[in-house]
């Protein structure tokens, strides 16, 4: 027998390394029901719930380049409203070729990438963000002023 309706499946079982949102959230159009200048919205069959939806790319480092975006329908009354972004890094006031802080970690300590005397390998997927990695230590370094005189950062 098949199963008639939605399959209930919670967040943590889709998204176990949680996603990204990408873009805004966006209330779907029934093209159905809708006419030459006048829109209606899609409703969920079941509940009679307005549907929106969002781009998300998972955070799964396994999960294979083709299958990172997806797009999330969400059923609720009112449009969700995702989380404010996340607040840049401040930027150092002094030079310094010891670790550079490139990011967060999702405690809410410093990631921090020692630069100097190294090489920093860094593997992924296609779409992993493995480049960000890399410009990040280019914006970590330098102190706001008098860094850049041939596009390259030098110290002191």
């Amino acid at each position: 027998m098949a199963i008639q309706g939605p399959i209930p499946i919670g967040f943590d079982q889709v998204f176990p390394h949680g996603c990204y949102l990408v873009g805004d959230v966006q209330q779907v159009k029934d093209f159905d029901a809708s006419t030459n200048g006048r829109t209606v919205y899609a409703k969920d069959k079941t509940t009679g719930l307005p549907v929106w939806q969002i781009s998300v790319i998972d955070a799964d480092p396994e999960a294979k380049a083709s299958q990172k975006s997806v797009t999330v329908k969400i059923l609720t009354e009112l449009q969700p409203v995702p989380p404010p972004p996340l607040p840049d890094l401040p930027i150092p006031a002094t030079a310094s070729v010891g670790p550079v802080e490139i990011g967060r970690c999702e405690d809410g300590t410093s990631w921090r990438l020692k630069v100097h005397g190294t090489h920093v390998p860094v593997a992924g997927a296609t779409g992993a963000g493995k480049g960000s990695v890399i410009w990040s230590t280019i914006r970590g370094p330098p102190p706001a002023p008098g860094w850049c005189r041939s596009g390259r950062w030098t110290p002191g």
